[in-house]
């Protein structure tokens, strides 16, 4: 765990207005989010009582997500970021006020909920990179890693409350709510549009396959950033047991409802506390064996879940999990916006975001898939060895980010090849 260093009052979050409204937009539209997935998930169940068109409300979110990513990235690093971002939540914004249109006029139908679904996956897909690539211009570098914990500190706010909110407001509802969603956008949007976003003009490149690929390639030369990004993906994927999380309610925990929300919930309160005391103490030395030391921490804290029979140590292991992966996701997201320039941020961050995504949806089949070959606490049981397994094969595959201190990178490692050892 980090030294705790108190911030001097001139990197105090709170003294960077600009960063104070992103905050604050990301908090409504997160918030929004959340809600409109709630609404959206219990509405179409209610008017085909189909669980497979459930599935289909990831699928239209997860196909633009992948397929837009490096076009995306591409955009990011052309135009003003916060325009993109700007855009992409007005967009949203109309699609949820025609949600709650047809919803309140009764005229509700699930190709056309999901037509919707997929305009604002589209737009989200284009917000992501450009989002992802303003935070480093809005605090100073010596403050990036707390404004990412404190970023994400609003998305798992959003996670934990979203949701609670979203139900409570369905009685009424899902016009009601679709109403309130658009009004948290439209708060997103009057924010983001007042912000002070200073943004150097990019140098335009036409959008060729090379200039689409700039942001792997420039992954692939840079070991720690390759290492970082990679290290997420395989230890997402192998980590996957939230996704079993109503098996071991019922089956090895033998709880209700009110159970698996509790054990759903966990996760999510461990990193919002942890980011919450991230975002308050400075990470200064010792950043990559501390990231090496949280994932072999989310792989114990799997392992514990998977073998244990009582609720309150299935909970603490799910709060140990989401706290552990909080530190490497904060290192590893200011590790990644650090080590690369301003004109490429875009385009890595939508690399990124395709490893993130990819990880996350192939991560839960892969749980689902060996929980019904082998069951779920053994399929949990791979899961946290696999993810131990890859922690100690990138340390070794990549010595420079083992032994890096700093979160800015020293110029002479900054390129060394992918597994080469220094003296």
């Amino acid at each position: 765990m980090p030294s705790p260093t108190a911030p001097s009052p001139a990197d105090a979050l709170r003294s960077h207005p600009a960063f104070v409204q992103f905050w604050l937009a990301r908090i409504c539209s997160g918030f929004g989010f959340q809600m409109l997935s709630v609404a959206v998930g219990w509405q179409i169940y209610a008017i085909t009582g189909r669980a497979l068109d459930l599935g289909l409300i990831g699928l239209v979110q997860f196909f633009p997500s992948v397929v837009l990513a490096l076009p995306a990235g591409h955009v990011a690093d052309q135009f003003e970021r916060r325009r993109i971002v700007l855009l992409g939540q007005w967009v949203d914004m109309l699609a949820i006020a025609v949600l709650a249109a047809i919803s309140l006029a009764h005229l509700a139908h699930e190709a056309i909920i999901l037509a919707l679904v997929f305009v604002i996956g589209v737009a989200k897909a284009f917000e992501f990179p450009a989002m992802q690539s303003m935070l480093p211009a809005l605090v100073p570098s010596s403050t990036l890693p707390r404004a990412m914990a404190s970023s994400a500190a609003a998305g798992q706010a959003a996670m934990i409350m979203g949701p609670a909110v979203g139900g409570l407001l369905y009685v009424a509802g899902a016009g009601t709510v679709y109403t309130v969603c658009a009004l948290l956008y439209l708060a997103a949007v009057l924010l983001m549009a007042h912000l002070r976003y200073e943004h150097a003009q990019p140098r335009r490149e036409p959008a060729t396959l090379k200039s689409l690929f700039a942001g792997v390639h420039f992954i692939r030369r840079r070991p720690d950033v390759l290492g970082v990004i990679s290290l997420d993906l395989f230890a997402v994927l192998l980590g996957g047991a939230t996704a079993l999380l109503p098996i071991f309610a019922k089956d090895i925990l033998h709880t209700g409802p009110w159970g698996l929300g509790l054990l759903r919930a966990a996760p999510a309160v461990g990193a919002l506390l942890m980011s919450l005391w991230l975002a308050h103490h400075t990470m200064e030395r010792r950043v990559g064996p501390i990231m090496f030391a949280s994932v072999a921490g989310f792989g114990v804290a799997t392992l514990v879940f998977a073998v244990s029979a009582t609720l309150w140590l299935s909970l603490a292991a799910l709060f140990a999990l989401g706290a552990f992966d909080m530190v490497s996701m904060v290192i590893r997201g200011a590790l990644v916006q650090l080590d690369t320039p301003d004109d490429m941020r875009g385009r890595v961050s939508a690399v990124n975001a395709i490893f993130i995504n990819t990880s996350n949806q192939l991560g839960e089949f892969e749980s689902g898939l060996l929980a019904a070959w082998l069951g779920a606490v053994n399929a949990t049981l791979i899961g946290g060895v696999g993810t131990l397994l890859v922690v100690g094969l990138w340390m070794a595959l990549f010595p420079t980010l083992r032994r890096r201190q700093r979160l800015h990178a020293e110029p002479e490692l900054a390129l060394a090849p992918a597994g080469a050892d220094t003296p």
